[in-house]
This record gives structure tokens, C-alpha cells and sequence, in this order.
């Protein structure tokens, strides 16, 4: 009988130079930001910005979603391990304890969620200090951020983890790596392809529409379709912390509900005039010369 699964056991790490080692799931987050900055000084250039806030903004941005994602990790799976005097320092070193002693770990375990919510801070403090829209600049940010993910997921592919249950399927992949001997869904491909389309699907309807967006309403329908595919990708997604053994729902699809319902809530603010349509919203002057 011909197996037709897939066996995965590639090496999450691309190369080793000294004790350094380069990770596919390092290489996903260069290249997100890389390939997100590059697309956000076209938008900023088509639609005459300066290109002077790009730097800060790729400041923030990566700074909020490192922060968020593992503070989002550490709070929402694991706050039992976290929240204790001998390991609340590992929330924002990438060290651990073993044995009495601190070694360096990486970050082990970053969350999505936590990640959005960074950024949505980000934002808010990004505007007070220059001016800018935040939802003028979530509009666009999101384009990039759902190419992000899918960079992101591949990573996790790579390192064979946050994968699904048993499946039948032929394109099950077994992963060998984790010692696993059965076909499981490959549910972070699952994850990249459907991020892949909803960054097109954004794209185009930027290019279509030539930037002359109705502040958001993209931001909008993008909450309700990445988080609407997460919701669902998850009812075959293995558990990821042991407290989700029993629950109708996991922890992943309770924190994505918030995020749908607040993507409905912003389209009908948008359609309803509630969220304010000029580049600038702070400096009189900016208002004037940007409002769209």
C-alpha cells in the first residue's frame, strides 16, 4: 500500500555559524518586516506621506508585537508558570531558570493574539506622538501584517509545531521530529494559505480603490476574515496548554471572538461616519493638506 502522507523532519535551523544558528522561524520574521516595510513606503509614497514616520513606525511596530505576542503567550497559556516570583522575569528575558541557574532559551512561546493587541497600542501611541490617523495607518498595516503571518506560519511549520489532530486525509503530514507516527493536519499550511489570500484579497482592493479607502472598513473585514479562518482552524488544532483539555472552545478561538465582533463594530462606526477619514488628525495643518 502506497502511503501518500507526508514525513516532516526538517531542521529548524537553516545554518550554524559558532554557537549561532539562523531559524526558518527568524529568517519569516526578517523577511516580514522586510517585505512590510517595503510595501508601506509604496503606499506612503503613492499617496504623498511623508516617508519620514516609516522609521518610527517599524520601530513600533516591532516592538509591539515582540512585547504583545510574548506577553500575550505568557498571560493567556501559561499565567500558572508565569505569575510566580521565580519565573515572572522570563516573560521579558529570553533566559530561563534550570537548576537555580539562568541560561539563554529564545523565546519560548509567542502568541497571536497578543501580538494584535501590541500593535493596536502601538498605534494609539504612534498617533500621539505624531498625529497620524490610526486608523488611516491600520488600514494599511494590515495588508502587510496578514503577509506576516503567513511568513510566520511557515516558521512554525519548520519547527513542527502547532499542528492538528489525526487525519486521514492524504495531505496529512506525520512529524517525525516530535516522535509523532501518525498523519496529523497541517494546520499551520492551513493558516499561511488562507493569511496569503486575505493579503491578496486586501491588496488588491487597495490598488482597486487607489488608497481612497474609507478609513476602517478594511481594518474592519480584515478582524472578521482572520480571525473568522483562526476561529475555525482551530476546532482541528491539538490542544496547546493541558487547561484546554474539556473545552468547547480553546483558548485561541475564545481570544479570536473579540476580534470578530469588534471588526463588525468598526465597519458600521465607518459607515456611519464615527471614525474620522483624514490622514492627520491632530495638527490643524497636517488635517488640511491630508484629509482624504
Amino acid at each position: 500500500m502506497i502511503d501518500l502522507f507526508v514525513h516532516w523532519n526538517v531542521d529548524p535551523i537553516i545554518f550554524h555559524i559558532g554557537h549561532f544558528g539562523l531559524r526558518w522561524y527568524s529568517l519569516g520574521f526578517l523577511l516580514a518586516f522586510g517585505l512590510g516595510y517595503y510595501i508601506i513606503h509604496r503606499m506612503f509614497t503613492y499617496e504623498k506621506v511623508d516617508t519620514k514616520y516609516l522609521d518610527s513606525l517599524l520601530l513600533y511596530m516591532f516592538l509591539s508585537v515582540l512585547v504583545g505576542a510574548r506577553l500575550g503567550h505568557c498571560l493567556f497559556y501559561e499565567p500558572s508558570y508565569y505569575l510566580t516570583s521565580e519565573h515572572w522575569l522570563e516573560m521579558i528575558l529570553p533566559m530561563e531558570r534550570v537548576q537555580g541557574h539562568w541560561v539563554f532559551s529564545g523565546y519560548q512561546g509567542l502568541a497571536s493574539h497578543g501580538a494584535a493587541i501590541g500593535i493596536l497600542v502601538a498605534m494609539w501611541l504612534f498617533y500621539g506622538r505624531h498625529g497620524m490617523n490610526p486608523w488611516w495607518i491600520i488600514d494599511r498595516l494590515v495588508i502587510v501584517i496578514a503577509l506576516g503571518g503567513a511568513f510566520i506560519r511557515l516558521g512554525n511549520l519548520m519547527n513542527s509545531e502547532i499542528y492538528g489532530v489525526q487525519t486521514s486525509l492524504p495531505w496529512g503530514f506525520i512529524f517525525e521530529r516530535n516522535g509523532e507516527t501518525v498523519p496529523k493536519h497541517p494546520t499551520q499550511l492551513y493558516e499561511t494559505f488562507s493569511y496569503l489570500l486575505i493579503f491578496a484579497g486586501s491588496l488588491t482592493t487597495y490598488v482597486r480603490r487607489q488608497g481612497q479607502l474609507r478609513t476602517g472598513t478594511l481594518f474592519g473585514w480584515w478582524l472578521i476574515a482572520l480571525f473568522g479562518v483562526r476561529f475555525l482552524i482551530e476546532f482541528v488544532k491539538e490542544e496547546q496548554v493541558a487547561f484546554e483539555q474539556g473545552m468547547s472552545l480553546d483558548m485561541g478561538q475564545w481570544l479570536s471572538l473579540p476580534f470578530i465582533v469588534g471588526g463588525a463594530v468598526i465597519i458600521v462606526l465607518s459607515y456611519n461616519g464615527k471614525i474620522p477619514q483624514a490622514t492627520f488628525i491632530r495638527d490643524a495643518d497636517h488635517k488640511n493638506r491630508h484629509t482624504k
